[in-house]
């Protein structure tokens, strides 16, 4: 197949394009609905599974909402807003 995606950290960037797809659209909803399943990934998800959401997923979204100016605080469920937080103070920001 020629879409297939190979690794959970390209999965990871898949959906995060799909996400910042319905940003951009102005799908909202199908935005929230991304962020939800990224949020249950997040906390249910194996030790790789929460890494790839972590490191691919939640940097791309936010980077991607920053530049944008768009509201995280509105649209970030809680476990991916704290661990947002939690990269933000990492980072030095």
């Amino acid at each position: 197949m020629k879409n297939q995606v190979t690794t959970i950290y390209k999965q990871a960037e898949r959906f995060a394009e799909i996400t910042k797809t319905a940003i951009i659209t102005g799908n909202i909803s199908r935005a929230k609905k991304c962020l939800a399943l990224a949020e249950r990934l997040l906390t249910t998800g194996s030790n790789e599974t929460k890494m790839a959401i972590s490191n691919v997923y939640l940097f791309s979204v936010s980077s991607f909402m920053e530049m944008r100016h768009c509201n995280i605080s509105n649209l970030f469920p809680k476990s991916l807003k704290a661990e947002y937080i939690k990269q933000i103070n990492t980072s030095g920001v």
